[in-house]
């Protein structure tokens, strides 16, 4: 019997589960290796990373580091490919610095004038911060894992994250007859009730995965 895996990864979950657990040098993963090791005696077909494309004009030296890790894991092999979202530039409020206005309104004594003036003006200048926000991504990445799987062009679906979004791509995927496996250092309990298995990657299974 044909058994096909395909390896969906979402980027921005998966580098954050990733550092927040304490896996490094991120940038040195060998995502072939990954493959090969999660998918065991599975044929692998193909590993799609899904990421918002950083914008150069607004984040220069995030844009530089973005392209040189994209080209290095696409030319690791050729089952490797990159599918490119959006980051869009978001203004939202910063909480430290509405704090730093509360707190300022409410001192129970008095400052120097001068300190008082700058803090204040901090405050105000940084009231909102102008954030990068993903878009498309996720969309993208189920919609491909759900097409794959209509058109028989896998057996198996790995998906690398933890993010109960993919919950209803993962269900819809199953009910085509086909098996959905989760995986990220983190937990995800939403996704795990809808997947064949989750798997947990500890830091140490990523030992022997490195360029």
């Amino acid at each position: 019997m044909p058994d096909r895996a395909v390896v969906f990864i979402d980027g921005n979950n998966w580098y954050h589960a990733l550092k927040d657990v304490g896996v490094e040098r991120l940038g040195q993963l060998d995502y072939r290796r990954i493959s090969e090791k999660l998918l065991g005696p599975r044929t692998w077909v193909a590993t799609r990373y899904y990421v918002g494309r950083v914008p150069q004009a607004k984040a220069p030296r995030d844009y530089a580091a973005q392209r040189h890790f994209l080209t290095t894991l696409t030319a690791t092999d050729s089952r490797i490919s990159v599918r490119l979202g959006r980051l869009e530039a978001r203004r939202v409020e910063d909480p430290a610095a509405r704090a730093l206005a509360r707190y300022l309104a409410n001192l129970p004594t008095r400052v120097d004038p001068a300190v008082y003036r700058d803090l204040h003006e901090l405050a105000l200048r940084f009231r909102k911060a102008e954030v990068l926000v993903e878009k498309a991504v996720d969309v993208m990445l189920a919609v491909d894992m759900v097409v794959m799987a209509e058109r028989d062009a896998l057996d198996a679906a790995y998906l690398l994250s933890a993010d109960g979004d993919f919950t209803p791509a993962a269900e819809a995927v199953r009910g085509l007859g086909k098996r959905v496996y989760a995986a990220s250092p983190l937990p995800g309990a939403q996704l795990a009730a809808a997947v064949d298995s989750f798997i947990r990657l500890r830091p140490g299974w990523f030992a022997d995965c490195y360029q």
